[in-house]
């Protein structure tokens, strides 16, 4: 009688998987780069940058311009941004409740800065859980959608890759766990549920479902 493998590892994304900051963070984008000239709106900010490193961000920031961006929108915008966080932010509904229920060991691989989540993952109670567990793009060569973040995080958890559950919520972030040959969970309570799953996600848009999603369909050993 066929087993299934045991999961190793389950790594989470941050921004839109474990705090709701997405619709905050690309609001804050678009009305900034508006104002340098750059033509934006909070829908095409989450199309055009959601998932990407901040610094694959910038290049196409100064493509489209044409022109190096001015020297205080990134203090600026950060500024903004951590104001607005500080303000605005909520986990994501169930979050605490599903990290309850989940006994695999667990971290965090995300294209965000670090200082940033010390204050999403701060400010929503999450820090701590998985403080010592957490990578950046910094950490690697490649940002998603290349699989090197998640091949890190894998490697420093002691994880083999088959045996790793990815939860994401953006197609990059999906292509990446599939590159690296993790199983995926896409989260689509706010995003494209058909662009996750034809970059290669299970889909569920109910963070409370996620336990029981990890354990169901496992693949035999």
């Amino acid at each position: 009688m066929q087993r299934a493998a045991p999961i190793e590892l389950v790594i989470f994304d941050c921004d839109g998987v474990l705090v709701d900051s997405e619709p905050i963070a690309n609001r804050v984008l678009a009305a900034s780069l508006s104002e340098i000239g750059l033509a934006t709106t909070m829908a095409s900010s989450m199309r055009d940058y959601m998932g990407r490193s901040w610094t694959a961000c910038v290049e196409i920031f100064e493509q489209r311009l044409g022109r190096p961006l001015p020297p205080a929108f990134e203090p600026s915008f950060w500024e903004r941004l951590d104001a607005a966080l500080r303000a605005e932010l909520r986990p994501v509904p169930g979050i605490h409740e599903a990290l309850a229920r989940i006994a695999a060991p667990t971290c965090v691989a995300s294209s965000g800065r670090i200082d940033k989540m010390r204050v999403t993952l701060g400010q929503t109670g999450l820090w701590e859980r998985f403080e010592g567990r957490i990578f950046t793009a910094a950490d690697v060569a490649r940002a998603k959608p290349f699989p090197d973040l998640f091949l890190h995080a894998a490697s420093r958890m002691g994880a083999a890759p088959a045996r790793c559950t990815v939860v994401e919520d953006s197609p990059r972030g999906v292509e990446a766990g599939v590159a690296a040959g993790m199983r995926v969970l896409g989260y689509a309570a706010r995003n494209d549920a058909d662009a996750l799953a034809a970059a290669g996600a299970e889909i569920f848009t109910d963070m409370r479902e996620l336990p029981e999603r990890i354990y169901r369909g496992l693949r035999p050993v």
